[in-house]
Order: structure tokens, then sequence, then C-alpha cells
């Protein structure tokens, strides 16, 4: 360790707990961090300042204004590049003595294993019940330790799963939520500072298993609820059933978001070509009042009651503002017995 390494880390390395031992420890580490959103900004930026020396950044999206509310490793500057390739260029200013590999490509059953399995811990950044199951797996199937976070309006949740034989994410939720029943944040919407707690919370569990302090949240949910300012902590049992996991599922479909799409370019042909199709918007109504494409508003939360507004003898392309939303209610639509109804790929974020 360089005499500038030594001084940059000198209050860990006074730490008896930490030492020397414990930052070669952290230097040594390859941790990967899948999604540099609002959980993995600050998971990124803190461990890059605590020394780990080798981080993987998985992420093929762009940098969105509306990320600019809680993703702070990112500026105004930065709209539309690429989170991946911007997050590797102020890591590297923050930190030159670390290394960084950027996978500017969604995480997919094809790819997961060959870039699982170069690193010694993973840290879950995503938002989305698909990909949780398959880093999950893929830890099982790899003997890697994974470190959970999720966040939802003004609640966290944090866990590691998979250390040292400890449960996985699996043994927690055994089956994902109905398709309509947990929104995203670009749904719902998310407390600013709710991801950077929820983040930090996730690189000190992080910072402890490379070092070996302190006790690792293994078989423990840890729930933060910022309205209160209190935290829980939750026990679950192992299933040794999840630890048989051998090879990977079609996680849209296990999840209920396995739903047909239509692309930008596709729905403007029909519109241009004036074929007779139906367009429901299923964003709330104050952002169909901002910007629309004249389809029918029914908000996602009404759309049961609404059932007898859709059409089921012609096309039906449902839409929102970047796809999730319009995914759920075509899963939605579809249990309820329509068979002529597609998701907008990209929403109306794609589409204008």
């Amino acid at each position: 360790m360089t005499t500038e390494e030594l001084k940059r880390y000198n209050r860990h390395i006074i730490l008896p707990e930490i030492g020397l031992e414990g930052q070669l420890k952290l230097k040594q580490a390859k941790v990967l961090v899948i999604g540099a959103g609002g959980l993995g900004c600050p998971v990124l930026q803190y461990l890059t300042a605590a020394g780990v020396g080798t981080m993987g950044i998985v992420d093929d999206d762009k940098v969105d204004e509306s990320n600019l509310q809680r993703q702070i490793l990112y500026t105004t500057n930065d709209i539309g590049k690429s989170k991946a390739e911007t997050a590797d260029e102020r890591l590297k200013a923050q930190n030159p003595f670390c290394a960084f590999n950027i996978y500017k490509q969604r995480l997919t059953v094809v790819n997961a294993i060959e870039i699982l399995s170069k690193y010694d811990i993973v840290v879950d950044g995503s938002d989305n019940f698909p990909t949780r199951y398959l880093v999950s797996d893929a830890c099982v199937m790899l003997g890697k330790p994974l470190v959970f976070g999720s966040v939802f309006k003004f609640e966290g949740q944090v866990a590691v799963f998979n250390f040292n034989g400890s449960a996985t994410y699996r043994c927690l939720y055994p089956v994902p939520p109905a398709a309509d029943e947990v929104p995203n944040c670009s749904d719902i919407g998310v407390l600013g500072v709710l991801p950077g707690i929820v983040g930090l919370l996730q690189a000190n569990e992080v910072i402890k298993m490379i070092t070996g302090v302190g006790e690792v949240l293994s078989n423990k949910l840890l729930r933060f609820d910022a309205l209160s300012m209190s935290f829980e902590t939750f026990s679950f049992p192992l299933n040794p059933e999840n630890k048989q996991v051998s090879s990977f599922a079609d996680y849209d479909q296990f999840c209920g978001v396995g739903v047909k799409e239509i692309s930008a370019n596709e729905l403007k042909e029909k519109i241009r070509l004036k074929e007779n199709i139906q367009i429901i918007d299923v964003r709330e109504t104050a952002e169909y009042e901002v910007k629309n494409i004249g389809a029918l508003s029914i908000p996602l939360r009404q759309l049961v009651e609404n059932l007898d507004k859709i059409q089921k003898d012609i096309p039906v392309v449902v839409h929102c503002q970047g796809g999730s939303r319009s995914k759920k209610a075509v899963a939605l639509l579809i249990e309820k017995g329509f068979d002529n109804v597609v998701s907008l790929k990209g929403g109306i974020a794609e589409f204008i």
C-alpha cells in the first residue's frame, strides 16, 4: 500500500477492528454492483471511498432528468449519457486507487454467470423482481454472497443472502407479488433521500463481510421507515430446497411481466396507416394532462372498474411513461380475459 493510500485510509487503519490488514482486504476485494441508480450510486460512492480495489458496474440505462432527485452521482450535464460510463468517470476521479469494470448491458440469463463469476460479493441495486430472482439464483449457483436492497415510497429494506450457507432471496420471497401489487418508483414515487440511506446500509454490509467486522444481516431483513425514523429487524429461516438451484428460469413469466410488446415505430406506423386500434394511457390523470398522445386515459389503479371501456374485437395498445405500468396493465387485462392487448415498449418516453 502506497504512502498516499495510507494517508487516504488513515481513519480506517487506526480503527483496531479494521487496521492495515482490513484495509488490505478491502483493496484486494472485488465487488459487483448491479444497477447504478438510486441504490447503486451511494453503494458505489462509499465503497470507492472505502478503497474496495475492484468494482463492476452493470447498467444499460442512460441518465434521465427524473433520476437527479435521488441519484446524486450525476448532474444536469449528464442527462442522456450512459450511467455506467458516467459513474466510471466520476468514481475514478473520486479514488484513483480503485479499478472499475463497466457493463453497459442488462443482466440476463445469458451473461449472468460470466459476469458474476469474476467477483467476490454481489450487490443488488435493481428495481424489478425478475432481475432480483435472476441475481439470487446466479449467486446460489456460484456460491456468491448477495447484498440486497429495495425502496418503496418511504420504506427501505436490506438483507444479506447466501452468506456462509445462509438463506436466499427465495427463502424470504418464495413467490413474487402480483404484477399490479408493487409499483416501482417511476410509477409511485420515492423519497429522494431514501435510496441514499438504504444504499449506505448495503455498503456497510459489504465492508463488514470483507473485513470480518461486526455481525452481518444474514437470515435477517432490516426494514427502515423514513417517516417514523424506525428500524425493525426480522429473522427468516433457510429453506434448503432453495440451495438446489442449478438452472435459470423464465423470470419475466415467473414474475408476471412476460407480456407482448409493440415498439414505438410499430405503433407510429399503425397510426400512420390509420389502422383500427385502441390506445389506452394508464398513467395518472395529472401525467396525462402534462403530455399525451390522444389515448383513452384510464389510470392503472382504476383499470378493473373500467373494463367495459376496453374493446375486445380490435387490437389494444396500452402505454404509460416508461413501460412498466403498461406491462402490469396488460398482465391484468389478460387475467380478465383480454387476448388482444400489448404494451408499448419504452412507453410515451420512447414514442415522443
